[in-house]
C-alpha cells in the first residue's frame, strides 16, 4: 500500500505540465481549458496542516484563501518544482508592476497577479494548443472583443500592458455579473457560461459548493490558483530561491509615431537582439510600426552605454526595409497605397495546412482563419485563401508625409503608467 501511494505521488509530480497551460477565455466555449496538471478528484486528506492554513488567512485579502485537501495536493506540487518558482520569483519583480497597476485601474484585486503563474509561466510568447496566447492566455475572438490588436505587425495579447488591462476588464465584468472573485477566477477559465449552470445546478454562489458540476480542469483551476498565490508568498519556507530573470528590469519606455527596426535599435543600445524583443514580445516582425495617429510604445533597458546619437536616429528614421517601399514610390504615394492595400491571396496545394501556409507568409493561422471566415482548420487543395491583407501599410505612407516626429521618454517609475489601457 506504502508503495501505491509513493508511486502515485509520484506520477501526479512527473506529469505537471506547470506554466503553458490552455487556459480558455472565450465565454463561447468550455473545452480547451486546463490547469498544471490534474490531482485525483478525491484525494485522501490525511496531512491536514494548520501552518498552512494560517499562512494563507494571513496572506487574504479580497479573494477567499480557503485551505483544503485540493489547495494542499497543488501546494505539495508547486512546493516540488523549486527552479520553477524560483524563476517565477525572478520574473515577478518585472511583471507584478505592471499587473497591478491595471488590476488596480479597473478595481480587480491584486491577487489576480498570481493567474499569469498558471495560465503561461508569465512567458509572454506561451501558445495553447487551441491558440491562447501570451500571459494572460486571450483566444483570438475575446481578445478583440476586449480592445486587443492582432494585425500583420503585432498580436497585444504578447504585450504585458496591453494584455493585463484587457485582463482587468475581464475580471471587472465577470464580478459584475457573478459577484464572487472565485467564480470570476473560474470564468477566466471555463467561460461565465459554465459557472452559471454550475450556479444553478447547486443552487449556491460559493465556489466550493458549485466545484463538482464544473469543468473537471475548472475544479482544479482555482485551488491551483490560491496554491500558487501561497507558494509565491512563503518560497522561503519550502528552501526556494528567487533566480534572477535574464531579462532587463530597469527601463526606460519610448512612443514613436514612425516605424523602428527593433535589431537596429539593439546595436544602438549596445545589447543583444534578444535581449531587447524581450522586452517588446508583440512585434512579429521584430518592427515597431508606429504612426502618428497610433503611436507605438518601445521598452528599452535604461540607457547607459549605447550611442544616444544613433538611437536618436533609428528611432525617428524608417528602417531600411520599409525605407525602401516608401522612397521607391515618394513620387507616386496613391499608387503605393494601392499596391499595399491590395489583399493577397494563396492557392492551397496537396500536402498543405493553415499553419504551413501562415508560416510561409508570416500571419498567424488565427488571422487566416478571420480572413476567410472559417470556423474549423480543414482546407482543400484548389482552396483560394486570403493570406494577407497588410493593414499597416496604408497608415505606414500616411505617416511618411508629416515632418514632425513624435518621441517621448518615461522612467521606470513611471512605468506603471504607460500606455495601454483599453
Amino acid at each position: 500500500m506504502k508503495k501505491n501511494v509513493l508511486l502515485l505521488s509520484f506520477c501526479i509530480v512527473v506529469s505537471i505540465h506547470f506554466g503553458v497551460k490552455a487556459q480558455q477565455i472565450n465565454p463561447a466555449s468550455s473545452d480547451t481549458s486546463s490547469v498544471p496538471v490534474l490531482v485525483e478528484e478525491t484525494p485522501t486528506f490525511n496531512n491536514y496542516n494548520f501552518v498552512y492554513k494560517q499562512r494563507l488567512d494571513s496572506i487574504q485579502k479580497m479573494v477567499p484563501l480557503k485551505y483544503n485537501e485540493f489547495v494542499q495536493k497543488y501546494i505539495d506540487i508547486y512546493s516540488s518544482r523549486k527552479d520553477m518558482i524560483g524563476k517565477m520569483l525572478g520574473l515577478s519583480s518585472y511583471y507584478f508592476p505592471i499587473f497591478e497597476q491595471a488590476l488596480r485601474a479597473y478595481n480587480v484585486p491584486e491577487e489576480i497577479k498570481y493567474l499569469p503563474i498558471i495560465e503561461s509561466a508569465m512567458n509572454p510568447h506561451a501558445v495553447s494548443r487551441v491558440g491562447a496566447t501570451g500571459l494572460w492566455q486571450f483566444m483570438f475572438s475575446t481578445a478583440k472583443g476586449y480592445g486587443l490588436n492582432m494585425d500583420n505587425f503585432v498580436d497585444e495579447r504578447k504585450d504585458p500592458v496591453q494584455a493585463s488591462n484587457a485582463a482587468a476588464a475581464y475580471f471587472r465584468d465577470a464580478y459584475a455579473e457573478l459577484g464572487d472573485w472565485l467564480l470570476a477566477i473560474a470564468a477566466y477559465n471555463c467561460g461565465k457560461g459554465n459557472v452559471q449552470r454550475a450556479i444553478a445546478k447547486a443552487n449556491s454562489h460559493d465556489f466550493w459548493e458549485i466545484r463538482p458540476y464544473l469543468p473537471l480542469e475548472t475544479r482544479n483551476y482555482v485551488p491551483a490558483f490560491i496554491a500558487a498565490m501561497y507558494i509565491m508568498n512563503y518560497s522561503k519556507a519550502h528552501q526556494i530561491e528567487r533566480l534572477n530573470p535574464s531579462m532587463a528590469v530597469k527601463t526606460d519606455t519610448v512612443q514613436v509615431n514612425n516605424f523602428v527596426s527593433l535589431p537596429l535599435l539593439a546595436q544602438a543600445l549596445k545589447i543583444e537582439e534578444e535581449d531587447l524583443c524581450i522586452l517588446n514580445p508583440s512585434y512579429k516582425k521584430k518592427i515597431v510600426n508606429g504612426t502618428e495617429e497610433s503611436p507605438r510604445r518601445i521598452v528599452m533597458p535604461r540607457v547607459t552605454g549605447g550611442d544616444f546619437a544613433m538611437i536618436y536616429e533609428v528611432l525617428n528614421n524608417r528602417p531600411p526595409e520599409v525605407n525602401t517601399r516608401v522612397v521607391l514610390a515618394s513620387n507616386d504615394d496613391r499608387r503605393l497605397h494601392k499596391k499595399h492595400a491590395a489583399v493577397e491571396y494563396h492557392r492551397v496545394t496537396r500536402g498543405q495546412n493553415l499553419q504551413t501556409i501562415a508560416d510561409r507568409y508570416n500571419v498567424e493561422v488565427q488571422d487566416i482563419k478571420v480572413w476567410n471566415k472559417l470556423r474549423g482548420s480543414q482546407i482543400m487543395p484548389g482552396q483560394r485563401l486570403i493570406v494577407s491583407k497588410n493593414s499597416g501599410a496604408g497608415n505606414a505612407v500616411s505617416a511618411s508625409k508629416h515632418s514632425r516626429q513624435y518621441m517621448s521618454y518615461k522612467g521606470d517609475k513611471e512605468r506603471s503608467q504607460r500606455e495601454g489601457k483599453i
